[in-house]
């Protein structure tokens, strides 16, 4: 418990002691004025009374404080629910977005990739091309000269030969 609420029942208690010592001085009656009238009746009784209806007026106020307090907690927690719903189908749909884009940017890369293989499988075809026509020329000319070299060779051996 609180502070305030054992503070409050200690007060209450303490009246209560009180009231049953003196009960007999409660129900003493007395002469009251009430401005336009006077009347005879037991004063610790009227002020007990008047205490007791003070007492259940500000237990009802605290209760109505409590339900108000209550009701607009509940109310707030419910609002609270709905905006954290919400908040959650934003960023699904962020992440939906997101997704998108990125399928989007992947297939855009994956056809520039192609496109760039395709490119380079052209690039190397047609240096392949070229390798094959630069070999093919070296070994034509490699023959034309081995061919030339064993003319020179034959035409000096016979000549040699014609000489001896």
């Amino acid at each position: 418990m609180r502070i305030r609420s054992l503070f409050l029942i200690l007060i209450l208690t303490l009246i209560g002691a009180f009231t049953a010592l003196n009960w007999s001085v409660f129900l003493t009656n007395s002469t009251l004025s009430f401005g336009v009238a006077t009347l005879q009746a037991p004063i610790g009784m009227i002020m007990l009374g008047l205490l007791v209806f003070v007492v259940a007026y500000f237990m009802v106020y605290v209760l109505y404080l409590q339900s108000t307090v209550l009701f607009d907690t509940r109310r707030n927690a419910k609002e609270l629910q709905l905006n954290r719903e919400l908040a959650d189908k934003a960023e699904a749909s962020r992440f939906t977005e997101l997704r998108t884009f990125l399928e989007a940017g992947l297939k855009q890369r994956a056809e520039q990739d192609s496109a760039g293989q395709q490119a380079v499988l052209v690039r190397l075809d047609a240096l392949e091309k070229t390798l094959r026509t630069s070999v093919e020329q070296s070994g034509n000319s490699l023959s034309a000269y081995i061919g030339e070299l064993e003319d020179r060779l034959n035409t000096q051996g016979t000549g040699a030969a014609r000489n001896q």
